[in-house]
């Protein structure tokens, strides 16, 4: 494990890829350029004319610099960060801050990677990744990335309660542009706000809160503190979330003639959740979401 500090100042727990996991991805991302490059070759041997042996050369010298490549950069900036062999193995390339891979990253690692990885054998790579804490090669290091693992094991953070007086608005909101990384960092800041100061938490959730408000409309009530909307707007897209699954598992089960299941009649009845009220340091019970009310 390993942390990683975002754009927002919130310390992401991740779990570092390791050097074998790594290798084995590269030897499947191999095998396809291998293979993508015998069979193109072979291809324009038997189908085309190629008398000229210098045309020849120069044309596969091209294509396997663009297959090596372009491969990687075109695939990793499609899928944000993984390769069909990181995708096989779970493993995914972030930016150091936690962010999704960038084109300009993609294509500075791939470059490297041409060096580092064939010209040298990968002994280069090697030697960095062991040296390296966060088992990056060179690649890695200059442009700004790291390989993390999807799959690893990771501390199981509460889930962003709905307020109760939010539930209301929250129904109405439209989520559906809200970015994955925007809801990670949340989701991070939540599950580590009561660590941090009053000045920091304050701070730290306004930011958040304001960079959510550019993709999540109507506006709350006036007066909701940061934390609180952030929750509300998390609570509401994973209840959203789940209703889509329950009604895809009810509907798949109708088709299929057994009725539905119990995990979705259990959860279409389940009450919502709410925030558990905490005591107030006067002794008197506070609300739900540490002290917030709605003006009537």
């Amino acid at each position: 494990m390993s942390d990683l500090v975002t754009g927002d100042a919130v310390v992401l727990d991740v779990s570092i890829a390791q050097l074998p996991v790594r290798a084995a991805a590269f030897l499947i991302d191999l095998a396809v350029q291998a293979a993508t490059v015998v069979s193109v070759l072979l291809l324009v041997a038997t189908t085309a004319d190629v008398t000229d042996s210098a045309l020849f050369t120069a044309f596969t010298i091209l294509f396997i610099v663009l297959v090596f490549v372009g491969y990687p950069v075109l695939v990793e900036t499609l899928t944000r960060g993984r390769s069909l062999g990181k995708l096989a193995l779970g493993l995914r390339v972030v930016s150091q801050d936690g962010g999704p891979e960038l084109f300009r990253q993609a294509l500075f690692r791939a470059l490297a990677g041409f060096i580092e990885l064939y010209l040298l054998a990968g002994s280069a790579a090697v030697i960095c990744s062991l040296l390296d804490p966060r088992g990056r090669r060179l690649g890695d290091i200059f442009s700004g990335t790291m390989v993390i693992s999807e799959r690893g094991p990771r501390s199981a953070a509460p889930l962003p309660q709905m307020p109760p007086q939010l539930a209301g608005w929250a129904a109405t909101v439209e989520l559906s542009q809200l970015p994955d990384d925007l809801i990670h960092t949340a989701r991070q800041y939540l599950a580590r706000r009561e660590g941090l100061s009053p000045a920091v938490q304050q701070e730290m959730g306004a930011r958040i809160a304001a960079r959510t408000a550019a993709f999540v409309s109507p506006p709350p009530p006036p007066g909701v503190p940061p934390h609180v909307y952030v929750s509300a707007v998390l609570a509401e897209r994973r209840r959203r979330h789940l209703e889509r699954l329950t009604r895809r598992a009810a509907a798949r089960q109708a088709a299929s003639g057994q009725g539905v299941p119990r995990y979705v009649m259990a959860y279409a009845s389940a009450p919502a959740p709410s925030i558990p009220a905490a005591p107030s340091p006067a002794g008197r019970p506070a609300s739900p979401d540490g002290g917030f009310t709605l003006p009537s």
